[in-house]
């Protein structure tokens, strides 16, 4: 077996052979990486010196293990996994309910960490206060993760969509991709139902059953693909042509606006509609070079006015 020769990786190799075998000696680790015991000690001290609290026993029976906090097997269920990486993604600020999958995944970690460092985890999660976003709609976690791992083994899915508390809509999907966006999340798919691609929420997914059929993605960027779609299908068309590059542009407007396309160097069109053109008029504002609306007389409209609005604010 080959290994990386600089100090960080053998030192990493070290680590990853005290976690497996504890009570590890410096000679044994050293037949390992194939260095000298005398090398095998000074990569061990480099771990301590990282703050790794390796611990030497003394005697026939002794060697280096990892000490309390270091390295404590903690078993998730798909829920608790699901919606910690959930909370990272989306600022979920339930972490204080112990009974909710968030929380008690929290709490398995705080109580394997170090005491120090658990004091102060523990001091965190009780004084610290999130305001909800208002807009968050944080699905289930179970069917985020069947819809997560069919899009992983590329399986067709039965679907009951619901459009209503109180309607579901069937549909068989090929599900592409999972998309977080603005704290919601999306199942970007291909609708066998519509014959049409689709973005759906997945918190009105009211279940999932796989149909046995796979499937093969398309080579597209789901993320881009999700905002492309959410600009899609509104009250009123739109079409601005931009000054500037694409890329400098799109930097500096919110997502969703619709689908971005180059015309000729140096220039961009933006393509989409929505059902609130004044809101779409004070995105278009923060474009960072000179753009005309040529399609969509409401969203010229109101343009208009909130131009006359900035120019009365500046007089």
């Amino acid at each position: 077996m080959a290994y990386d020769e600089s100090p960080t990786a053998r030192a990493l190799l070290t680590l990853e052979l005290i976690q497996s075998a504890p009570g590890i000696t410096a000679e044994r680790i050293g037949q390992r990486l194939r260095v000298t015991e005398r090398a095998a000690r000074r990569y061990v001290a480099v771990l301590r010196e990282a703050g790794l609290p390796v611990e030497s026993v003394r005697g026939p029976y002794g060697g280096y293990r990892l000490g309390r906090g270091s390295r404590t097997p903690l078993m998730f269920s798909t829920a608790e996994a699901l919606g910690l990486v959930m909370a990272v993604l989306d600022g979920h600020h339930d972490v204080s309910d112990g009974d909710s999958p968030v929380g008690a995944a929290i709490g398995k970690i705080t109580r394997a960490l170090p005491e120090p460092v658990a004091r102060t985890v523990q001091a965190v999660r009780r004084a610290a206060s999130a305001a909800p976003d208002r807009a968050a709609a944080r699905p289930d976690a179970e069917t985020t993760s069947a819809l997560v791992q069919s899009c992983v083994d590329r399986r067709q899915l039965a679907l009951e969509y619901r459009l209503r508390p109180d309607r579901t809509w069937p549909m068989v999907v090929d599900p592409w991709a999972v998309v977080v966006r603005h704290a919601r999340w999306y199942l970007l798919c291909w609708s066998h139902t519509a014959d049409a691609r689709r973005v759906l929420r997945i918190d009105r997914v009211a279940t999932a059953t796989e149909t046995g059929e796979t499937f093969t993605p398309p080579q597209i960027d789901p993320v881009a693909t999700v905002e492309e779609n959410l600009a899609e299908g509104w009250e009123y068309g739109t079409e601005v042509i931009f000054e500037g590059p694409r890329e400098l542009v799109s930097r500096c407007l919110a997502g969703g606006l619709g689908r971005w396309e180059e015309t000729v160097p140096g220039r961009c069109r933006l393509i989409g509609s929505t059902s609130a053109p004044e809101w779409y008029a004070e995105q278009l504002a923060a474009s960072p070079v000179p753009f005309k609306i040529i399609g969509g007389p409401e969203l010229g409209g109101a343009a208009a006015e909130l131009g006359r609005r900035l120019i009365a604010a500046a007089d």
